[in-house]
């Protein structure tokens, strides 16, 4: 069983994320949720101390560092702000097709701008039809010689509007069963066809990119395509699963972040004469909101821990590790949404203001439940593991 004790190296990597997001990420965290923009600065931030490349090959300039690592670096930037913490576990998703199912070639053209975040990826799979049920996707790809032209829509994808590097899923053999309809594409920015549509306006993680993509008839050189014709739920499967603990750890980094805040204010606010964390009623909450944060921190280094021993490649996960990466996914986006709502509940009329930060975190929470596979999905997986 793998060992899910931070190393010293991860410890110091744990302490100088958590100084630099607490110096130069919470200050503007309140702004760019109001304004509502992609922040290139932030993406620069991390760019420059290697923090979008962690879990990334050191043959192609990332830090080779192991899932864990990742998952440290996303819980302490969302202690902060969820969007920012959500650039490096969009970096991993967007690119995890390629790091699964490239050949040499793909991979020595793509992966050095993406580990080193000279490259921003983007997964492309939703569609305003379906994410979860994806035998209802609609987007084709039919080869016309040495190229593929796409034809449909993508909904809900972040990044989508600033990536460099796309990997989308398209039906490329309709007549087959559904698990064998569809192929995963390497789209870049700049294929003909190939055009950013709606910008959503979103309850929470607002500084983060949530677009529409549109293609038509955008057209996609044969050889950008992931291994061949038919693997594209192969590939998307795994994809999801090595992408999950990301996901989990923005959870996580919330449900941490809101969980502090609301732990200094009860010590400070006074009430009846005394700070009302001298009040169980305000103390068992606090407490209930610290446990909950260790368990599924727990839950997610272990996690973590287990499948960063697992291959980067198309071979089959064990039902106990698929298991994990749902669970995490699950106990953290459910913990997050928890612990945010009784933040705000601490923090009485003041919570409910924007001028707390506790009401942004739970509006961040609440897309931790949905993305990345909804809780009730993650639910049936978990279930047909066991």
């Amino acid at each position: 069983m793998p060992q899910y004790e931070l190393t010293e190296e991860q410890k110091m990597l744990q302490d100088t994320v958590r100084k630099m997001a607490k110096a130069q990420v919470e200050p503007g965290a309140e702004h760019r949720d109001k304004e509502a923009k992609f922040s290139w600065e932030m993406v620069q931030l991390l760019r420059d101390n290697g923090l979008l490349g962690i879990d990334f090959p050191e043959k192609f300039g990332g830090a080779e560092s192991g899932l864990l690592s990742l998952v440290l670096v996303i819980e302490e930037l969302s202690k902060v702000d969820a969007s920012v913490g959500l650039l490096p576990a969009v970096q991993e998703l967007g690119s995890l097709p390629i790091l699964l199912a490239a050949n040499d070639k793909q991979r020595e053209k793509y992966l050095p701008g993406l580990s080193t975040g000279k490259q921003l990826a983007a997964f492309g799979l939703t569609e305003p039809g379906g994410g979860s049920d994806v035998a209802r996707l609609k987007t084709k790809a039919v080869k016309k010689g040495d190229y593929y032209l796409l034809n449909g829509s993508k909904n809900f994808i972040t990044n989508g509007g600033v990536a460099d590097t796309l990997t989308v899923y398209a039906v490329t053999n309709p007549e087959q069963k559904s698990h064998k309809q569809a192929s995963v594409f390497i789209v870049e920015k700049g294929f003909p066809g190939f055009k950013v549509g709606k910008k959503e306006d979103k309850m929470g993680i607002r500084s983060s990119d949530t677009v529409e993509l549109i293609f038509e008839d955008c057209k996609v050189p044969a050889e950008n395509i992931l291994t061949q014709e038919g693997m594209g739920f192969t590939i998307m499967m795994k994809t999801l699963d090595f992408s999950r603990p990301g996901i989990a750890a923005q959870a996580l980094g919330i449900a941490a972040g809101a969980t502090e805040y609301a732990i200094n204010y009860a010590k400070e606010r006074i009430a009846f004469g005394s700070t009302i964390m001298s009040f169980q009623g305000i103390s068992f909450k606090l407490a209930d909101m610290a446990i909950n944060v260790e368990a599924g921190r727990q839950l997610l280094y272990k996690c973590a821990s287990v499948l960063q021993e697992c291959p980067k490649d198309l071979s089959r996960l064990l039902p106990e590790q698929v298991r994990l990466s749902s669970a995490a996914k699950t106990f953290c986006g459910d913990v997050a949404m928890r612990n945010t709502v009784e933040a705000v509940q601490v923090l009485g009329g003041y919570g409910y203001t924007t001028d707390y930060p506790v009401e942004r975190y739970m509006r961040d929470a609440k897309i931790t439940q949905i993305y990345e596979g909804t809780q009730e999905i993650q639910r049936m997986v978990v279930a047909n593991t066991l």
